[in-house]
C-alpha cells in the first residue's frame, strides 16, 4: 500500500473524514468556518517553518490533514442548501397552503403511470426569490406533452415534503432525495401550469435539445422501442424509458453496471478515440492534439447523455488519465484516481453517499489493485484462453470489490456474474461502435436503415442473452441479511488477504487472521442482539393489515387476509425479516386480542366489535371500522390508539380529533409510518 505514503492519499482521506463528520454530525457553520481559519493559519505558520527547519516537517503534515478535514466539513456545509436562506425549505406558507410557484425545468425522470416526472429549480414563490430543487409531477393526458428542458413554469400548488418510508428497513426515498438536495414535490395537472415564452437556455438545454433530436431521428428510422430504449441506456445513459422485465433481466444476470453509464463506457469511449488517433505521431505536438481531442470528446458524450452525474464522474476520471498519459506520468493510477475523487468531492460533496459513486470507485480500484494479482495465476497461450481470462479475471476483481457493498445495499449476489460478462463483452464492444456511430448519425439526420438494423439486432441478441441467463432465477441469491458491522469487517478480511497475498510475511498472516475474527465476531454480535430483541409492527399497508411479533429471530405474522396478500410476496414484510435477521415462524390470521409483553392489545376490524370488560392497554383500529370513537374511547380508556393504513383519511381524521379532546395518542401509520412496541 506504497500509495498511502503519496500526500494526497493522506490529504483526500482526511478530507473524506470530514464529509463524513459533517453530514453524521451536522457540526455548527460558524465553529465550522471559525475551525477552518485557525488551521489555516496553522498550516501557513507550519509550511514557512518548515522551509527553514526540517524538523518541524512532521508538524506541517499534521496541519496538512487538520486544513484537509476542515475542508471537507465546510465545503459539505456549503453544498447543503438547507442552510441557505433563501432556499423555499425557509418558505412554511409554501408547505401549508397554495402558492404561485415559478421553477424551470431541469431535467426529465422516468415516469410512472400517472405522471411525468422532471426535477425543476424554483425560482420564484408567491413572487419572492427563492431557489432549490423540486421533483415536479405533472399528471399525464391524451394530450401530447410539449414541455422541454428549459422551460419556465408557474404553477398555483402547495409543496409537497416526500415522506420517509412507512415501514421498517425499507428503502428511505426521502433521505435519498434530501442527498440530492431535494426537499420537496409538486403535483400539478397540464391544464393548471403556465409555460412562459422565454427559455432558460444553458447547457442543460442543449443537451436536452440535442437528446431530443436524436431520440426522433432514432424513431424516425423505424428502431424497434424495446431495442431503442435499451440502445439509449447502453450509448447514453437515459434508463427512463426501459420496461420493467428489462431491467430485471439485467440485475438477475449481474449485468445492470452495462445500464449505467459508468467507467465501463466511458473508458471504452476513451479507447476508441485513441484507437482512431493512433495514426497522430506521439511528438509533443502530436501528443497535444490527441489530449485536446480526447478531452472534447469526452465532455461532448457528457453533454450528449444528459450530463447525468454517473457519466460527469466518469469523465472527469478518465479525463485525468487522459491528462496523466500526456505528461507521461501514467505509472500510478492510484494518484489519478485520487485526484478525480478529491476534485468532484470538492464540488459535489455529497456524490460520496452515492451508491453509484461509492461502487464505480471501488470497481476501479480493485481491477487496478486485484486483476493483476489474478491473472499472474494462469498464464494461457491461447488467445481465445486469454480473452477468457482476461473477462474472468476482470469480473472477478471488480465483483470481489463491490461485493460487500451490494450485500449491504441491495441484499441479493448474481451468481452467473461472470457468465455474463464473459458472453456479453464482444457483443457489447461491438454495440458500443455501432451505438457511437449511429448516434453521431441521429444528431444531425436519420440514420441509414442498414446501420439501424445492425445495430438494433445487436441490441436484440444482447437483450436474449442476457435474458437467458437471468432465465436460470436458483443462482441469484436473494434476501442476504447484512448489516454495517459485516460490512467493514468483510472488506477488512479481503483487503488484509490481498495484502498478504501480493508479498506474505508473519505479521500480514496475523493481521489476516485477526480480520477473520473480527468478522467471526461479528456475526456472533449480530446473533446476541439479534436474540435478546423483541418487538411487535403495526405494518402501513394499504390493503391488507399486516402485525407481526418478534422474538429473537423467530417471527410470528398475523394478518387480515392470508389468501389474497401472502406475507412471503409482501415487500414490506419480507425487507424487515431480510434486515433483522429473521425468519417467519408462522402466519397466521389475525384475532381480535393479541398479548405482546404484559400489554394487552384489542383489534377493531370492519365489523366494529369489540369487548369492553377486559379494558385493552392498546387499541389497534383496521379496515375502517363504523365505530363511535369518543364512546370508544370512554368504554376501553387504551394509552394508545392505532389506525393502519387500511382506514380511509377521511375517517382517521375524525378518530384523531376525538383522541386530541382526550387527551389520549393517536399514531396513524399513513401519517407517522409503522408502530413499534417493545
Amino acid at each position: 500500500m506504497k500509495v498511502l505514503d503519496f500526500p494526497l492519499a493522506k490529504i483526500t482521506i482526511s478530507f473524506l473524514f470530514g464529509i463524513l463528520v459533517s453530514y453524521y454530525c451536522l457540526p455548527s457553520i460558524q465553529i465550522s468556518f471559525i475551525s477552518l481559519g485557525i488551521c489555516s493559519a496553522l498550516f501557513c505558520i507550519s509550511f514557512f517553518l518548515s522551509k527553514k527547519n526540517k524538523k518541524t516537517n512532521q508538524f506541517f503534515g499534521i496541519s496538512s490533514a487538520f486544513i484537509s478535514f476542515y475542508t471537507g466539513i465546510c465545503v459539505l456545509l456549503i453544498h447543503t442548501d438547507t442552510f441557505d436562506k433563501s432556499n423555499y425549505t425557509h418558505s412554511k406558507t409554501a408547505f401549508e397552503k397554495p402558492q404561485f410557484i415559478t421553477f424551470i425545468l431541469r431535467e426529465k425522470l422516468k415516469s410512472n403511470d400517472y405522471n411525468d416526472r422532471y426535477i425543476g429549480l424554483v425560482n420564484m414563490i408567491e413572487n419572492k426569490t427563492y431557489s432549490g430543487k423540486i421533483i415536479v409531477n405533472i399528471q399525464k393526458d391524451s394530450t401530447q406533452n410539449s414541455l422541454i428542458i428549459g422551460n419556465t413554469i408557474k404553477v398555483k400548488t402547495t409543496l409537497q415534503k416526500t415522506a420517509s418510508s412507512k415501514n421498517p428497513n425499507q428503502f428511505d426515498y426521502a433521505k435519498y432525495l434530501a442527498d440530492k438536495q431535494i426537499y420537496a414535490q409538486v403535483y400539478c395537472k397540464k391544464s393548471e401550469i403556465k409555460i412562459s415564452q422565454t427559455i432558460k437556455k444553458d447547457i442543460w438545454y442543449y443537451s436536452g435539445r440535442l437528446h431530443a433530436t436524436i431520440l426522433k431521428n432514432l424513431e424516425s428510422a423505424h428502431f424497434s422501442k424495446d431495442e431503442m430504449n435499451v440502445a439509449l441506456a447502453l450509448i447514453l445513459g437515459q434508463q427512463q424509458e426501459i420496461s420493467a422485465d428489462i431491467i430485471k433481466d439485467y440485475q438477475y444476470s449481474g449485468a445492470t453496471h452495462v445500464l449505467s453509464v459508468s467507467g465501463l463506457h466511458v473508458g471504452f469511449i476513451m479507447l476508441f478515440i485513441m484507437f482512431i488517433l493512433k495514426p497522430v505521431p506521439n511528438t509533443r505536438k502530436g501528443s497535444a492534439i490527441k489530449l485536446v481531442s480526447i478531452l472534447i470528446s469526452l465532455a461532448g458524450f457528457a453533454v450528449i447523455s444528459g450530463l447525468s452525474p454517473s457519466v460527469l464522474r466518469s469523465v472527469v476520471m478518465f479525463s485525468f488519465v487522459a491528462i496523466g498519459n500526456h505528461l507521461r506520468r501514467s505509472g500510478n493510477i492510484y494518484h489519478t484516481l485520487l485526484v478525480s475523487i478529491l476534485l468532484i468531492l470538492l464540488f459535489e460533496p455529497y456524490f460520496l453517499f452515492d451508491v453509484g459513486f461509492q461502487l464505480s470507485y471501488l470497481a476501479l480500484y480493485f481491477i487496478v489493485w486485484l486483476q493483476p494479482i489474478l491473472k499472474k495465476i494462469w498464464s494461457p497461450k491461447n488467445k481465445i484462453a486469454i480473452y477468457i481470462w482476461d473477462s474472468l479475471t476482470v469480473s472477478f476483481a471488480a465483483q470481489i470489490g463491490t461485493l460487500p457493498l451490494c450485500l449491504y445495499y441491495f441484499h441479493q449476489f448474481p451468481g452467473l456474474f461472470f457468465v455474463t460478462n464473459i458472453i456479453i463483452l464482444p457483443v457489447l464492444s461491438f454495440i458500443m461502435i455501432a451505438g457511437i456511430i449511429v448516434m453521431l448519425f441521429a444528431m444531425f439526420k436519420s440514420p441509414p436503415e442498414i446501420l439501424v438494423y445492425i445495430f438494433e439486432k445487436s441490441v436484440f441478441i444482447l437483450n436474449q442473452m442476457i435474458h437467458y441467463v437471468a432465465s436460470f432465477e436458483s443462482f441469484v441469491i436473494q434476501d442476504i441479511s447484512f448489516n454495517f458491522y459485516y460490512l467493514v469487517t468483510l472488506y477488512f478480511v479481503i483487503i488484509s488477504a490481498i495484502i498478504c497475498s501480493k508479498k506474505p510475511t508473519y505479521n500480514k498472516l496475523v493481521i489476516v487472521f485477526v480480520s477473520i475474527i473480527l468478522l467471526q465476531l461479528s456475526f456472533i454480535y449480530t446473533k446476541k442482539e439479534t436474540a435478546d430483541q423483541k418487538e411487535l409492527i403495526v405494518y402501513n399497508i394499504k390493503k391488507n393489515t399486516l402485525i407481526s411479533k418478534r422474538f429473537g429471530n423467530n417471527i410470528t405474522l398475523f394478518t387480515s387476509d392470508t389468501t389474497r396478500d401472502k406475507s412471503s410476496k409482501n415487500n414490506a414484510f419480507n425487507s424487515y425479516l431480510v434486515g433483522n435477521f429473521s425468519v417467519l415462524n408462522k402466519s397466521q390470521q389475525i384475532s381480535n386480542v393479541l398479548f405482546f409483553n404484559g400489554k394487552k392489545i384489542s383489534i377493531i376490524d370492519s365489523t366494529g366489535v369489540y369487548e369492553n370488560k377486559n379494558k385493552p392497554d392498546i387499541v389497534i383500529l383496521t379496515q375502517s371500522p363504523k365505530i363511535n370513537m369518543d364512546r370508544v374511547l370512554t368504554e376501553l380508556h387504551p394509552e394508545i390508539i392505532i389506525a393502519d393504513g387500511t382506514n380511509a383519511y377521511t375517517i382517521q381524521k375524525i378518530w384523531k380529533s376525538s383522541c386530541e379532546k382526550k387527551n389520549i395518542p393517536f399514531h396513524a401509520t399513513a401519517e407517522k409510518g409503522f408502530y413499534r412496541l417493545n
